[in-house]
C-alpha cells in the first residue's frame, strides 16, 4: 500500500524515498533511484502518484526522470548530452561496456542540469543551469522553452551565484494558470501573468530609504533586494503574498513582488537558503538561518534551529527541541526543506551530511528520521489522501 506522506529526497546520488504511516511516524527509506543521477528537485502529483525527478550534470547531461508506479520503475526523458555521451559516441568499447545507445537529445549542450521542477494546471515546468524555463504539457515526455523568460531583455546581465547561474524556484498562482513567479541566483525574481509570454522582473525594495545599503554584492542596492534569491514561496489565501529568502535577508511581498518588505530582524542572522510557508496561515513561515556567507555556512554557534514566524515576520522564535545543540556543522541547502498540507503542519528539512529531519508539530519539536544519506539536495512532499 502506498504510504500517507512520502518525502521525495534529491541527493547527489540518487533520488531516495522516505514513506510515513497514517501517523507521518514508521519511516522507511528506499532508494537510490534514477541510476544514482544527482537529482536537485523532485515533485510528485497527489492525484495520479506520478513522481518526477530533475537533474544531471556535465558527465550525465540533464534530464527529467519519472515514475507512474511510486518509484519502482523509472523513465528518463534525456534533454541534454553531457560527457558520458561524447565518450561512448567515440569508444564502441566504452559503449558497449556501459550499454549505452545514442538517443536524442533535444536541447543539445544548452545546459547542464535540471535544478528545479514545478507542476501547474497539467503543465510540468522545469529550470536549468545555466538559466531557462522549460515546459511539457504531455507529464515530461517532451519540453519546449519559455521563450518569454529564457530570451528576456535582461538575460545578457545575469550574473551566476556561488552555484551557478541556476533557475530554481517555480511558484504558481493554484487559482490562475497565468500568473507565475521563478528565482534566478543571481538576477532576482521574474514574474509573469500571461502565462508565460512577458516576464517582469520583480526586485524593488518598498522600504528602500530606511534600509542601509551593505558592500556585500549579494545585498539590498539601488532600492533593490539582492538579485540573489535563494528560495521563494507563495502563502496561501487571496493576495500574493510571497517570501523570499534571499542572500541577503529574509524578505515579504504584499503585492506579488512588486515590493519587498525586509523581515530579517529578529533572526540570528541575514544569510540561509530554503523557506517554507504554513498551507492554510499566510503569516506562518520557517527558514534555517546559517552563520554567514563567508563564515562556514552553518547554524550560528554550531546550535541547529528553525526559526518560525507567526506574524508574517514581526517576531520570530527559535525552534530547537529534538535538533542537535552541539557540534552542529551541516548546512541546508536551498530546496531541502518541505511542508505537507496536514494539521498540524509538517515540517521536513534535509542536510549536507546526509540527515533529514521531520517536525509533526509545526516545528515545535524535531525528529532525525533518515540518517547516512548522500548530500541532501532537496526535500518535497508527496501525500495521499
Amino acid at each position: 500500500m502506498p504510504s500517507d506522506v512520502t518525502l521525495l529526497v534529491g541527493t547527489t546520488k540518487g533520488l531516495f524515498l522516505i514513506d510515513g504511516d497514517t501517523t507521518r511516524s514508521g519511516w522507511t527509506v528506499s532508494g537510490p533511484h534514477c541510476n544514482g543521477w544527482p537529482i536537485n528537485h523532485a515533485v510528485g502529483h497527489p492525484a495520479s502518484g506520478t513522481i518526477w525527478a530533475g537533474g544531471g550534470g556535465d558527465w550525465q547531461g540533464a534530464g527529467v526522470w519519472r515514475s507512474h508506479d511510486g518509484g519502482r520503475s523509472w523513465t528518463l526523458a534525456k534533454l541534454t548530452t553531457g560527457q558520458i555521451d561524447d565518450w561512448a559516441a567515440n569508444d564502441p568499447d566504452f559503449a558497449e561496456m556501459i550499454g549505452w545507445k545514442a538517443t536524442a537529445a533535444p536541447f543539445g549542450k544548452d545546459f547542464s542540469q535540471v535544478w528545479s521542477l514545478g507542476f501547474s494546471q497539467g503543465t510540468l515546468y522545469a529550470g536549468t543551469k545555466p538559466a531557462a524555463l522549460l515546459a511539457s504539457r504531455d507529464g515530461g515526455e517532451s519540453w519546449e522553452k519559455v521563450h518569454g523568460l529564457t530570451d528576456h531583455p535582461s538575460a545578457a546581465n545575469w550574473n551566476p551565484g556561488a552555484a551557478g547561474l541556476v533557475l530554481h524556484s517555480i511558484v504558481a498562482d493554484p487559482d490562475d494558470p497565468a500568473k507565475m513567479w521563478v528565482g534566478i541566483s543571481a538576477a532576482g525574481v521574474f514574474a509573469t501573468e500571461n502565462g508565460g509570454a512577458t516576464w517582469e522582473r520583480r526586485n524593488r525594495l518598498s522600504n528602500a530609504e530606511a534600509h542601509a545599503h551593505h558592500d556585500h554584492p549579494a545585498a539590498p542596492k539601488d532600492g533593490e533586494t539582492g538579485h540573489c534569491v535563494h528560495n521563494m514561496m507563495r502563502a496561501p489565501g487571496a493576495g500574493d503574498v510571497l517570501y523570499q529568502q534571499n542572500h541577503h535577508g529574509v524578505f515579504r511581498s504584499s503585492d506579488g513582488g512588486r515590493s519587498w518588505d525586509d523581515i530579517t530582524e529578529g533572526l540570528p542572522s541575514t544569510f540561509g537558503f530554503p523557506i517554507r510557508v504554513h498551507p492554510r496561515d499566510p503569516g506562518t513561515v520557517w527558514t534555517l538561518p546559517l552563520n554567514g556567507d563567508t563564515q562556514g555556512r552553518f547554524p550560528p554557534g554550531a546550535a541547529a534551529a528553525v526559526w518560525r514566524t507567526r506574524d508574517g515576520g514581526a517576531n520570530w522564535q527559535a525552534m530547537r527541541e529534538g535538533l542537535p545543540q552541539q557540534n552542529c556543522f551541516f548546512t541546508v541547502l536551498r530546496q531541502a526543506m518541505a511542508g505537507d498540507t496536514r494539521d498540524p503542519a509538517g515540517v521536513y528539512f534535509g542536510t549536507n551530511s546526509g540527515s533529514v529531519f521531520a517536525s509533526v508539530d509545526e516545528g515545535d519539536s524535531w525528529q532525525e528520521i533518515a540518517r547516512h544519506l548522500p548530500t541532501v539536495l532537496a526535500v518535497e512532499v508527496l501525500e495521499r489522501a
